[in-house]
């Protein structure tokens, strides 16, 4: 168990830079403010108060990031959360759009013996219900080789790795088309500035709004021949 115990505010808020840190290096408080959707004045007072903790470095001007210590609780925060997703979305019939929130109210609350119980339950899993990969018990975050579909060509054949699991809405309307992870793709055409993807999975073509392509992270893959072999 991890000392001292902490407020699910800050655990959201180390959850929240570290998903931050995946683009940036130093995380800005206006970008942070903006992921939870608080005032900037309370990510302030809220990262003032967490470097006295060690769990953040922070200068004027130059952003924020994780100390080790940090990044260990919000890799376990993280951990509880994708465990929770898998185990609402398999054990108990959780549709893959509804998983996200209902996470979100119990990550903060679970004990490490329950963790650990769902962990073998599921069979030691890897990923949650939409691809993301779960880190490890002893915090690593296995790494994950994708890139936006948004950014696929046309005449790419992809596999879908991921899918961001913050837009429930979205996650309905690619459930109804079929799109979920592990599942492959054809990129058909992509539209100039700024204009919709042009899909076909399973025979069936679709047209996604960048927006939506952009929550969708693929790999490119080679196609099987009729012989089942990858061309």
């Amino acid at each position: 168990m991890r000392e001292p115990v902490l407020s699910q505010a800050i655990e959201d808020y180390l959850k929240a830079i570290h998903f931050l840190h995946l683009t940036e290096k130093r995380v800005s408080t206006s970008a942070i403010a903006e992921r939870l959707g608080v005032a900037q004045a309370s990510v302030t007072g809220m990262i003032k108060k967490m470097a006295e903790m060690k769990l953040v470095e922070h200068s004027p001007y130059q952003g924020v990031e994780l100390t080790a210590a940090g990044e260990k609780i919000a890799l376990e925060i993280i951990r509880h959360h994708r465990l929770l997703e898998l185990y609402l979305a398999e054990a108990m019939g959780y549709s893959w759009d509804k998983v996200h929130d209902e996470a979100e109210k119990l990550e903060h609350v679970i004990s490490e013996e329950f963790e650990d119980k769902i962990d073998e339950f599921l069979g030691r899993p890897t990923a949650d219900p939409h691809g993301a990969p779960i880190p490890t018990k002893d915090g690593q975050m296995p790494a994950l080789e994708c890139f936006a579909l948004s950014q696929a060509e046309a005449g790419d054949h992809v596999v879908v790795r991921m899918v961001s699991d913050r837009d429930a809405e979205k996650l309905r309307y690619l459930g109804k088309i079929g799109l979920f992870p592990n599942i492959e793709i054809d990129v058909l055409e992509k539209a100039p500035f700024n204009g919709p993807v042009h899909i076909r999975i399973n025979e069936v073509s679709h047209h996604l709004g960048r927006e939506l392509a952009d929550v969708i992270l693929v790999d490119r893959i080679e196609r099987e021949s009729q012989s089942g072999e990858r061309a």
